[in-house]
């Protein structure tokens, strides 16, 4: 299953049960002109898909501050072993970046930001970064039936994710941050110093007052 088709009943669903606001005057109007004489259709329920799906890079960011704050929870059972409780169920299997839809400055922090959420949950298989090519930010717009897409997270048990998130775990790579990775060892580095033996000349100031 691609991107596309698992987004789709999120936009499906937009399309067909949420209308965009008209104004408060306007729903007034309304309601005065149906009051008594129609019955208001019955909505479904959003799909189960949509708790498990975040858009927008400022939602994405956040999600990801906070599962890198949740960290790992170990807690003592009365026997004296420690067990690991994650926070999995909000926890990123996929980020999706659309490359035209934000700037590099607003989304440069996502890789290190991914990195220290995956390293946050040792237990759970770390986050894929995938970076979209042109062109496809006005395919997820379609799929998901709103205006402008930057940035998708897909959790983990999101559902028909399986697929795709497999696939993205074979064929995307892990996020590096090699500057994060030597900070974690807590390896100690002794200052070095280069030093090179050079001569310095006389200064013409010098030669002047030794003249």
């Amino acid at each position: 299953m691609s991107l596309y088709s698992l987004l789709s009943p999120l936009g499906h669903y937009r399309a067909q049960y949420v209308h965009a606001s008209k104004g408060n005057r306007a729903k007034k109007r309304k309601h005065k002109e149906h009051s008594g004489q129609e019955v208001t259709p019955s909505v479904p329920p959003v799909p189960e898909l949509h708790s498990y799906v975040d858009i927008g890079l400022p939602c994405v960011s956040r999600r990801l501050q906070k599962t890198a704050s949740d960290g790992l929870i170990t807690a003592t059972s009365q026997d004296g072993q420690e067990s690991e409780q994650t926070s999995a169920g909000r926890f990123y299997s996929a980020i999706f970046v659309a490359r035209s839809g934000q700037p590099n400055a607003l989304s440069s922090h996502l890789p290190q930001m991914v990195a220290v959420a995956s390293r946050s949950h040792p237990s759970q298989p770390p986050t894929r970064l995938v970076e979209l090519p042109r062109g496809c930010e006005g395919r997820l717009c379609e799929s998901l039936g709103i205006p402008r897409v930057s940035c998708i997270g897909i959790c983990v048990g999101a559902p028909n994710s399986n697929v795709l998130i497999d696939f993205t775990q074979e064929h995307v790579g892990m996020v590096k941050t090699p500057w994060f990775e030597e900070a974690a060892d807590g390896e100690y580095r002794a200052t070095k110093i280069n030093s090179i033996a050079t001569v310095i000349g006389v200064s013409k100031k010098t030669r002047k007052s030794a003249q």
